[in-house]
Order: structure tokens, then sequence, then C-alpha cells
């Protein structure tokens, strides 16, 4: 569980603190030094890292030609990054990680809203954030890449909780008697079609 200290100092301040409290449980890792190294889609077994200064040498060794995801949020190492030796070990840092990682999650959440149309109605976010923790995971959204993709910007409506599976304490903040609806995978939605583009609007 995440520290309350730890995401009011350090978290992107557009994420209410649930939401990110969730998004770390539902992405991230409860160590601040976790690497995880996948090459063609295999995850390749690496030694555990004990210092951070170690855990920044595993992700330089293994940068090139793999996808390498950091420390408590799981950031995908070395966006923007043109040598190795420019990662430094505030990577590992909670504090650095988390500010970086929800800061990257909130404009993925930006991008999938925009997406959406920017949708005003707290009922539709399980959905949008569904859509953004598989972004996250895949680095990609409607196949555009969204660790590079430009912030659209704007707010995103939260609800303060997102029901995530196995979420046993979803009380409260819903009324019981609107069922929730199962988010859909991008995968796995019907043809959908962006009609933002027709009749001149942006």
């Amino acid at each position: 569980m995440l520290d309350a200290a730890l995401i009011k100092e350090c978290a992107d301040p557009s994420l209410k603190p649930a939401i990110v409290e969730q998004f770390v449980q539902t992405v991230g890792s409860d160590d601040p030094l976790a690497i995880t190294v996948k090459s063609g889609g295999r995850l390749i077994l690496i030694p555990k890292p004990k210092t951070p200064e170690e855990a920044i040498e595993i992700v330089r060794e293994n940068i090139a030609g793999s996808i390498v995801r950091v420390g408590l949020t799981q950031i995908p190492a070395g966006i923007g990054v043109k040598d190795a030796s420019e990662l430094k070990v505030d990577l590992v840092d909670p504090c650095f990680n988390l500010r970086i990682g929800t800061a990257m999650f909130a404009k993925i959440l930006r991008i999938v809203a925009k997406w959406y149309g920017n949708p005003t109605s707290e009922e539709i976010f399980p959905q949008l954030f569904d859509d953004a923790i598989h972004a996250w995971r895949t680095g990609k959204f409607e196949g555009e890449s969204v660790f590079q993709a430009e912030d659209p910007g704007g707010a995103v409506v939260q609800r303060s909780k997102v029901e995530v599976e196995n979420a046993d304490n979803a009380e409260d903040d819903a009324p019981a008697e609107i069922p929730e609806e199962t988010p859909i995978k991008p995968n796995d939605a019907g043809i959908r079609i962006d009609l933002t583009r027709i009749g001149g609007q942006k």
C-alpha cells in the first residue's frame, strides 16, 4: 500500500490519490528497485538489485533492444533518452519515480479521454482507466505510441475510486442500484468510429 504522504508529496496533482493508489496497485511494484526486462515479448530474468546504483546499472545494460520497466510505477526507462549513460539513479527513487510515472499515466488518461470525446460523466471513468492501463502496459493506444505522444491537456473527470478486479471493498462511492458495466478492452470492442472530425470540428 502506498504511503499517503508519498502520494501527496510526489504524485501528479491532476490525479486523485485513490486513482494514484489504484494505478500503482494495478501496474506497479512494492519494491522501488523493481526492474522488469522484456525482449521480443519474453520476460528476461535478471538479478535482483540491492542498491539504486546496481538497479541503474542493470537498466543501462538491458536498455538496448529491450523494454525495461523500473521502480514503483514500472515506468519505461529510456523514454526520451539518447544515451544509456543519461539514466540516473533517481529513476528508482520512490518520489521521483512516482512523480514521473503518475505524470505519464495522467497524460495517457487525457489521450484516452480525448479519444472518447472528453466525457464529463464519472460513470465512464472505469472504462477510461481500464483503457489507459492497457495503453500503459502496451505503450500504444489506437496505434499511437502513448509515451512519446503529445499531451492533449485538459482535465479528466475522475471517480474517487475505480473498481478494479478483485476490489473487495468497493463500497460507498457508487450508488448500489447502478450495476457497473464491465470495461471493454480496446481489442474486444466492436468497430468504433471517430466522428469528431466531421463537420469541421477540430
